[in-house]
């Protein structure tokens, strides 16, 4: 989760939701820095969140949908404990 907390990277999975890019587009598209994009890239890619497909002399970055599934379902498992255990009313005495 704490990959996508930043503002860029989820806007970088959020493109990467709808097509495969490069670096190239991801600049033209976010507005960072190549250097910036890359650092980001890379925290994306080390989390699994993207792979890499080389072209050349260029790098295209697609979405791994399977990551974002698995952190889904991760979430809803913690909902429905909360729904269920009554977490709001459920308090441990200091």
């Amino acid at each position: 989760m704490k990959v996508l907390a930043d503002p860029l990277r989820m806007r970088i999975v959020s493109l990467l939701a709808h097509e495969t890019l490069c670096t190239t587009h991801l600049m033209e598209e976010t507005g960072a820095r190549q250097t910036n994009l890359s650092n980001h890239l890379r925290l994306l890619r080390e989390a699994g969140v993207v792979e890499t497909e080389p072209c050349g002399r260029f790098t295209y970055y697609r979405l791994r949908p399977e990551a974002l599934e698995s952190l889904s379902e991760g979430l809803a498992g913690l909902a429905a404990a909360a729904r269920a255990t009554d977490a709001a009313q459920n308090r441990r005495a200091c």
